[in-house]
Order: C-alpha cells, then structure tokens, then sequence
C-alpha cells in the first residue's frame, strides 16, 4: 500500500491524475484559459433601461441562484426591443457557454444549457465562448479551482475578478475523449445528487402538509379496535408544566470545559437535541444551576427575528449534570404521559403552536419573549395513545428524510474525493 501510495504522488507531479478511467494513459497538457476560449462580459445596462416585464437580466446573484439549483428570484427586466439589440450589436451567451460570478460571490460557474431568454450585468459575470475544449469539464475544471480564481481578484474592500488575469490561469486538459468521458460521469453523479435533494424536498413538503392537518384535528388516528380516540382537551401551558432558567453568574471563562450544556443552536437547528454538539461549562458542585432532564422542551427566548423567535427542541437522552444555555428557558411537563416527548418535539414545531408563539415576540432590534406569556398558551392535546400514534407515524417520515439526507451527504463526499483524484 505505501507503494502505491508514494507512486500515485509521484503520478501526480507527472501530470497524471490519481484516479483514471482504465481506457486513457498519458500526461495531462498544461494550457492558459485565454487560449482555449474567449473572454468578455456584455453591453453596460443601465437603469433606464429597467421594465417590469420583459428578458430577465441575470447577475451574479441569479447565476449563484442557478448554480445551487434555485430558480433566480427578484429577477431585473429588460425590454424585447432593447434585447434584440444588444443580442444584435454584441450577442449573448449560447448553448455551452460559461458564466463566472466576479463581483460578490467569486467564481460561481455556470454553463448554459438550454436556449432560454435572458441577458446579464457588466462586470459581475464573465463570460466565456468559443470554447475549445469539452465545456462540461471546464465548467468542472473552473469550480474545481475556485481558490485560484479568487488569487487573481483585485480590490481592497469589494473583490473583484477581471479577464485579464483570468486569461493567464493555467489548467491542466486531457484529451477530448477522456474530458468527455469525465465530464459524463460527473453529470451523472450531479444528477443522483439532485434526485435525491429533489426526494428529501417532497418528503419534507409531505410532513408540512401531513403535520398541518394533524394538528388541525383534519387527520386523526384510531385505536388499536378501529375506535375513534377522546376529542383533544385544550390546556394552558401552566397548567401542564413549568418553566426554569438556563445558567446564570457565568463568563467567557467559564466555558470550553466541564459538564455539558445544551447550546443555543442545539435548539434552533433541530427538533431533538444532537447530544454530539454540547458546549461545555464548568459548574462546581455547590452552584445553583438548573439541570436539564430526559423530556423537557427547550426554547429560544431570543432572536433577531420575530419568526426565529421560541424555536423549541427536546431531549430525548438521559445525560447527566446536563445544563441550559442562558439565552434559552426550559420547560418540563409535570407527566410525561400528559406530554409525551416525542409528540411534544412536532407540536412545538407546528405551524398552529408556532403561529400562537411568535406572537410574543417584543423588540425592534432583538426581539424576546415572556415566559409569564407563554405559560398562558393554549394548546390542545390528544389523549396519551393518540400522542405516540402520533409522534410514532412523524417519526418515521423523519428517518425516511433523514436517510435520504445521509444518502446526500455520502454521494457529495464521494464525489468531492473523486474531484481531488481525478483531476491534476
């Protein structure tokens, strides 16, 4: 193994990729960008020019949209008459033409691949035409060296990337074939990765739908007799639990060692505290602090949007000497059978509770919460076998999203590993 290891590296400064499709052997040739293609940007468009409806006219925000798979949103307009033009006077990319972002976002890239209409923004896009090598693999190739790209912008407080210096970079090409034959792959790859985004949005959009109408009474479940389960009792908060505070009397260094603590972002990023993301404090054994117990609920109590505003998540572990960040409160059911955990973490999160929560908010700047407000909600709740039918059916919509969202992250790690080996 160390063999081939130290001959891959000595393949590598030989211009030879690491990892090679068995049927092409020899050297990758080094070449400038300026002399495989062409480089220019468009016609200046100004305001004026600007209609409500018409050709969208794409900048780098719309090209950084397109790239991530995003349809472009806020789209500019310029008129019919104005694209005819400016397509007649200095043209406009075609079929297999690339785009780079060079203002903002550096080296978003691009290639065109169908003919729709659009025009775009001097000086934040580049484009290239004329292209003499496979653009599907330049268009690899260019984002593959985003870091090379950025080295050559100009600018002190807003970077910029400029065509001539983008015309000296140096790339290393196989032949036509062997860039075909890499190019196919990747799309092929890139595709796997789009379907299986594409499957996790419709689960996600799925458990939207199917939670707003739990929650509404619109879907319920049965017993295990076909029986229809009691109506839900509506409660205040108060009367089903209490809150706590999270730590107090800590500063900077009181943090990065010690016991646990459940962080800000635990909360606000998932429904179920990730006990492999704790921050840690260090609590002496005399202090009065709160501890977090298996099923209490979590809530943000501050936020620099009303919308973020009272994010919850649960705990679902049994961690010892666990602690609350301050910028948080908890609150523990007085049952565990009234409130069950794993329901509490989707109707916290619904759209009916969140709407009831965000209209605590208070604040311009930053915004807050009462708890003495919260604690006055009412909420409606199922009976206890309702709640695990419940909590039980979601659960199983989430595994699905997050196996799904593994499968995303494997591929994408694949692919980022076959990017460093096979290319030079």
């Amino acid at each position: 193994m160390e063999k081939l290891q130290t001959k891959n590296r000595v393949e590598r400064r030989r211009n030879i990729p690491l990892v090679r499709f068995p049927e092409f052997e020899g050297k990758w040739e080094e070449k400038k960008l300026g002399d495989i293609c062409y480089l220019t940007s468009s016609k200046r468009v100004y305001l004026s020019d600007y209609v409500k409806e018409g050709i969208p006219f794409y900048r780098g925000k719309e090209i950084t949209e397109l790239k991530n798979g995003k349809q472009p949103t806020n789209i500019l307009y310029i008129s019919a008459e104005r694209y005819k033009e400016y397509k007649s006077k200095y043209g406009i990319p075609k079929i297999n033409d690339i785009l780079i972002t060079a203002v903002g976002t550096l080296g978003n890239v691009l290639k065109i691949r169908n003919d729709n209409k659009f025009y775009f923004k001097d000086g934040n896009l580049i484009w290239l035409k004329n292209i003499e090598e496979n653009p599907d693999f330049l268009e690899v190739l260019i984002q593959l060296n985003t870091n090379a790209l950025i080295r050559t912008s100009i600018g002190s407080t807003q970077k910029a990337l400029t065509m001539v210096e983008l015309r000296k970079l140096k790339f290393y090409f196989p032949t036509l074939p062997e860039q075909t034959c890499i190019a196919n792959f990747f799309t092929v790859l890139d595709n796997k990765i789009n379907q299986l985004k594409e499957k996790k949005a419709l689960l996600e959009e799925y458990k939207k739908g199917v939670m707003q109408k739990i929650f509404s009474q619109e879907l319920r479940f049965r017993d295990e007799n076909g029986k229809d389960f009691p109506e839900w009792e509506e409660k205040k908060l108060g009367e089903i639990g209490e809150t706590y505070n999270g730590l107090t009397g800590k500063t900077k260094e009181n943090f990065g060692k010690g016991k646990p603590y459940i962080q800000y972002k635990q909360i606000f990023e998932n429904s179920i505290i990730d006990i492999s993301k704790f921050g840690l404090v260090d609590v002496n054994e005399n202090e009065k602090q709160n501890k977090a117990l298996y099923g209490d609920l979590f809530f943000t109590i501050s936020s620099e949007t009303p919308n973020e505003i009272g994010f919850s998540s649960v705990i679902l572990e049994n961690i010892q000497n666990l602690y609350l960040n301050s910028f948080c409160f908890g609150f523990r059911p007085n049952s565990l059978k009234e409130l069950n955990p794993k329901f509490a973490q989707f109707l916290f999160r619904s759209e009916i509770a969140r709407k009831k929560i965000v209209k605590l908010s208070q604040g311009s700047t930053r915004y807050n919460m009462s708890k003495v407000q919260f604690m006055k909600i009412k909420i409606k709740l199922p009976c206890s076998e309702e709640q695990t039918k419940i909590a039980n059916f979601l659960s199983a919509i989430d595994n699905k999203i997050t196996k799904v969202d593994n499968q995303i992250e494997q591929t994408e790690q694949w692919k980022k590993g076959l990017l460093q080996q096979m290319f030079v």
